[in-house]
């Protein structure tokens, strides 16, 4: 819809974002508007820019910004690119969902835990798994001579394991990999691969499972 289509509801300015007439409400039905707001205030606050201080580095005006920070308006793609780039972030920091004062506690009894089927492999879930992300992280418990397979998961996913109890066999494409205690390996997971406990004691290991950044 162009402004002409909405006459007494948007301004379009030479910052190419959409900015309410006074006394108008940002139509924003996903909450992204306050999403926007609550991390410019969050991201600015930590960096201890002032408004005018952030309008120089950015090059975005006071008054935009101001209008961005209070949810009045929705920055476009071009606005918020250089508002990321004064504060040094990426674009995606400003959607993040932020339920908590940046604090999320989880109790050991009521962590994600999923159990293979013979009950030789358990992984336990350390991140909050009520949303998705972009970074999740694992504690992996093999049995000994347990072994877990994986047909590999979508394009561009990535696994960070270190072992912390024991000793770890990794199989990828069926190239064979022996991790002792303290050792770690970094692969691409969107190719089969398989976790071993090649020894008659628990192996216990942390897993780092990377999602490439969405680009839509």
């Amino acid at each position: 819809m162009s402004s002409m289509d909405a006459p007494n509801r948007f301004l379009v300015t030479s910052d190419e974002a959409a900015l309410p007439l006074p006394g108008a409400v940002a139509e924003d039905d996903d909450g992204i508007g306050q999403r926007v707001a609550n991390n410019l205030q969050r991201l600015r606050a930590k960096r201890q820019l002032s408004l005018d201080a952030l309008a120089r580095a950015s090059g975005v005006s006071r008054a935009m910004l101001a209008q961005v920070e209070s949810g009045r308006s929705v920055p476009s793609i071009r606005v918020l690119c250089k508002i990321a780039r004064a504060l040094k972030v990426s674009v995606a920091a400003f959607l993040e969902q932020r339920d908590c004062a940046g604090v999320t506690l989880m109790s050991a009894r009521e962590s994600k835990r999923l159990v293979s089927a013979t009950g030789a492999f358990v992984s336990r879930a350390l991140y909050p798994v009520d949303a998705p992300q972009q970074v999740e992280f694992y504690e992996l418990r093999i049995s000994p001579l347990g072994e877990e397979h994986s047909a590999g998961h979508g394009p561009g996913v990535r696994e960070n394991l270190v072992v912390a109890q024991g000793a770890l066999e990794i199989s990828i494409n069926e190239e064979r990999f022996l991790l002792s205690t303290g050792d770690s390996i970094l692969f691409y997971a969107d190719q089969p691969h398989r976790y071993r406990n090649p020894v008659d004691s628990e192996a216990v290991a942390y897993l780092v499972v990377t999602h490439p950044e969405r680009q839509d």
